[in-house]
């Protein structure tokens, strides 16, 4: 009966999802095409030139060239060896999924074990300031003094959830960086080719992720469910409704809030979908790691905890500034 339960229930789910998508075929088709312009005008741009160049720099030695400076710094914080500490700082500049698309390549390139870079995409893999600060701050509060404060709570936060997971230092001595050895003809051009196959796999998700909520809003089913939510816990639709999307989609969760009250719950809330991602920045994490052995499972851990501790100081800090 379980098995049953087990297979059965994704198949019904798949099935209603297609004759969702069939009644609402046209509403479906316009988020699709919305999706890909999004893709497009901020996707591509902001993360394609990213991930080639980060995956340049791995390929050239960067993490084993910061990992003889950080080593002490990251063994003694976090557990982890010192080239897994450049991933700390690429995550919090690159944006969503860019931090595990680095520590997937780390862990390609050997320079960290599969279980270490388990561990570093619990904490590493973060929203970037350019979103924080622009889709957030000034679409959301119309400051970007919000935006930088909710990045601060935001490294923070990342910064404790490693501390939560750290672990005995598994790495011993520091190799030394032959950076005179390495190809940088080579390096780019799998630089460029393994960022080609992150970029259309994050570009799938965000338009699936997309289309989905489209669909569910167009049958009405997200605005009953909202409605109902909020009559039962005593929230503002609105409130819930930019949760739940935020909860699948961080971009449209961003959009949802925009005419929120500003005050320390919508500040708590804004943290919190940061600090979550989002579903579709799970799968989107879950395709860059396809061809490495480092597996997703506590990157889905980390992100809860630190969306957790970022609300909890947002709501803190809210309480102060609005």
């Amino acid at each position: 009966m379980k098995n049953l339960w087990r297979r059965g229930f994704p198949i019904a789910a798949g099935i209603a999802l297609l004759g969702l998508m069939l009644y609402n075929a046209g509403a479906a088709g316009d988020a699709c095409r919305e999706a890909l312009e999004m893709c497009a005008r901020l996707l591509v741009p902001s993360l394609f030139p990213f991930f080639v160049l980060s995956g340049y720099l791995n390929r050239v030695g960067l993490p084993g060239l910061i990992g003889r400076v950080f080593a002490p710094f990251a063994a003694r914080l976090f557990g982890v060896s010192g080239a897994g500490a450049s991933a700390f700082v690429m995550g919090l500049l690159g944006g969503y999924p860019a931090g595990a698309a680095y520590i997937a390549d780390m862990e390609r390139s050997g320079s960290v074990t599969a279980r270490e870079a388990e561990r570093l995409l619990a904490f590493c893999s973060n929203s970037g300031p350019a979103f924080i600060v622009g889709a957030v701050g000034l679409g959301v509060f119309g400051s970007a003094r919000y935006g930088l404060i909710l990045y601060g709570l935001h490294i923070l936060a990342a910064f404790f959830t490693g501390l939560v997971f750290r672990g005995k230092h598994p790495c011993g001595e520091i190799q030394d960086v032959q950076l005179d050895t390495a190809d940088p003809a080579t390096a780019l051009v799998e630089s460029v080719r393994q960022a080609t196959a992150s970029i259309l796999s994050v570009c799938g998700f965000a338009v699936c992720f997309s289309v989905l909520l489209r669909v569910l809003d167009a049958n009405g089913a997200l605005s009953l469910f909202c409605g109902a939510a909020a009559a039962r816990f005593g929230f503002e639709p609105r409130f819930v409704r930019a949760m739940l999307t935020g909860l699948l989609e961080l971009g449209s969760g961003a959009a949802a809030m925009r005419g929120l009250r500003p005050g320390p719950a919508s500040f708590a809330l804004s943290a919190f979908l940061l600090g979550w991602g989002g579903l579709s920045v799970q799968f989107q994490t879950l395709a860059v790691l396809a061809e490495s052995k480092a597996k997703g499972a506590l990157h889905l851990t980390g992100r809860l905890l630190s969306a957790v501790f970022a609300a909890v100081m947002a709501y803190v800090v809210g309480l102060w500034v609005f």
